[in-house]
């Protein structure tokens, strides 16, 4: 977890490089709109020290867009794995479900696709089967999970993957916090 310290550092490290860049676009631009309109020249010692400045803003600024994009790209690649091993979660979790509830193959199908937010007539219509047929599975499904509706269908999976520490892991966590606190 971060510190909102190192946040504030990095936020005025991100504000102190966009500084020093916006004051490397007004010097170059200043730079070549005098040359256009014939005005006065800066000063060419002061000149050089700014543009070696302005590179080195500007060098700073891609160093840090490549700092950025690399820690964007780990991330996005973290959250993802996370995904799919949400997503094989909660396969796992919809397979131990349907073989205890001893579901058919033809079931495992219409409750995936019901849980999937497909309709009665979407479902037939992928199965080739008539609607009948389908609200005649699902009861049988709802039946034997014990529910009255699809919502209630989803929660049962949405329960499990929302696991909650046991009562006696929650009492022994307290426990050690208070033990340690004891001992300060």
């Amino acid at each position: 977890m971060r510190r909102p310290g190192r946040l504030d550092r990095k936020s005025g490290a991100v504000a102190a490089i966009l500084v020093v860049q916006m004051l490397c676009t007004f010097f170059f631009v200043a730079n070549i709109l005098s040359s256009i309109l014939g005005l006065m020249p800066i000063n060419w010692q002061v000149s050089e020290f700014i543009e070696l400045g302005a590179a080195f803003g500007l060098l700073l600024g891609v160093v840090l867009g490549v700092v950025v994009l690399r820690r964007t790209l780990a991330r996005s690649a973290r959250i993802e794995a996370q995904l799919q091993r949400a997503s094989g979660a909660f396969m796992d979790v919809l397979e131990t479900r349907f073989e205890v509830w001893r579901l058919t193959p033809a079931e495992r199908d219409v409750a995936l696709f019901a849980i999937k937010g497909l309709s009665g007539a979407e479902i037939a219509a992928l199965r080739g089967v008539s609607e009948g047929t389908v609200k005649a599975q699902s009861n049988a499904i709802y039946r034997k999970a014990g529910v009255s509706g699809r919502g209630q269908l989803l929660s049962l999976f949405l329960d499990d993957l929302m696991v909650m520490p046991d009562a006696d892991q929650s009492a022994g966590a307290a426990a050690e916090v208070s033990s340690s606190a004891a001992s300060v």
